[in-house]
């Protein structure tokens, strides 16, 4: 059995012809050095395939250069694009990300936050699985001196960063433009309601309405729970009770769902029922018809959350951050004009024949 005998900082120094301390400021960033002694430096970590102990330095200065990001729902096509963002974002100021799925439970993020914890995080993007109610894992997480940033879904009655989008403006943009197209009878498919997000966006839709003189209708509101199956038995219910003109649903994955309850019912949209979504992901030009969207700027929630983040880690006594980006509205073919889309239909059918 061969053991390879790992090589030192001192012989890195010893071969780049510098002190120690040159190594270190190299690869750590901290201290600006010649260009000239820099390669120097990475040419003989090159040679001598040094790998520095990260775990000794994060003793020394009580610091481990990973941060934590908790997603509530990894398979929800929104969250790959934040996930992306963050990571760069780390990796650009030498950090390293551990990225985790709660599930949308609170259970399992309190064991996700102790298990972050444990592993001495420097701190922690959290989209969190609730907002309200017993809270208290978040606050014990921040009181042992971890920084926390909120993303997506804002914690306004904790003392966090929180870095969100504008859910409100952008539903009702979105249903704004359906209501242009001539849809009085708009159906809308939420998320769940005890978090903000599903209630602005629920909010958003009602301005739409009261902004265009047209009455709130409960019976046009289901809750699809942010997820496909959601989506599609809300779906059923609405187009078997009060039949919209058009559904507008809180994401996109519940979109899928209603496309599948139109299928099964021998509807089509546009032409039966216009279809739009919040969230842009890119499945969204790939399903027939293409979907219109509100999209989120989902990578910059990312990338921005953890420069939110390393600034709270630097000056942690700072005042509180609450930013709110803006959403783009995306028109494509499910919200085509109804007579435009039977107009499309006959002209195909005529070329057919």
């Amino acid at each position: 059995m061969f053991i390879v005998a790992m090589a030192t900082i001192k012989e890195v120094a010893r071969r780049a012809r510098v002190s120690a301390g040159t190594v270190s400021n190299v690869l750590s960033g901290a201290i600006p050095v010649s260009e000239r002694l820099k390669q120097r430096v990475l040419e003989a970590v090159r040679e001598l395939d040094y790998h520095p102990n990260h775990v000794a330095r994060s003793l020394k200065l009580r610091q481990t250069k990973m941060l934590g990001l908790v997603v509530s729902d990894i398979t929800n096509p929104f969250f790959p694009q934040m996930v992306r963002g963050a990571e760069d974002a780390a990796w650009k100021h030498n950090y390293i990300l551990i990225t985790f799925n709660s599930d949308d439970r609170q259970d399992r993020e309190r064991q996700l936050l102790s298990a972050l914890r444990t592993r001495r995080v420097d701190g922690i993007l959290l989209v969190a699985a609730a907002t309200e109610g017993d809270l208290s894992h978040i606050q014990c997480v921040m009181e042992a001196g971890i920084p926390i940033v909120a993303v997506d879904r804002a914690l306004e009655s904790l003392q966090v960063d929180c870095l969100t989008v504008d859910n409100i403006a952008g539903a009702q943009e979105c249903v704004h433009h359906l209501i242009e197209r001539g849809h009085r009878r708009i159906g809308i498919i939420t998320g769940p309601p005890h978090l903000p997000v599903a209630r602005d966006r629920l909010e958003g839709y009602q301005r739409a309405l009261a902004a265009a003189g047209l009455p709130f209708d409960a019976a046009f509101v289901r809750d699809g729970a942010f997820r496909a199956e959601g989506g599609y038995q809300a779906a059923l219910e609405l187009l078997s009770e009060v039949r919209p003109t058009a559904i507008f649903t809180s994401n996109a994955v519940m979109a899928l769902g209603v496309l599948r309850a139109l299928n099964e019912m021998d509807l089509e949209s546009p032409r039966d029922v216009a279809v739009a979504t919040f969230d842009d992901p890119p499945f969204a030009e790939a399903v027939r018809p293409q979907l219109t969207s509100v999209a989120q700027p989902s990578y910059d929630l990312g990338y921005k959350g953890v420069e939110i983040l390393l600034r709270r880690i630097h000056e942690p006594n700072r005042k509180r951050v609450s930013q709110v980006l803006k959403t783009e509205l995306k028109i494509r073919a499910s919200t085509e004009p109804r007579t435009s889309a039977m107009e499309h239909d006959w002209r195909h059918t005529s070329a057919m024949g």
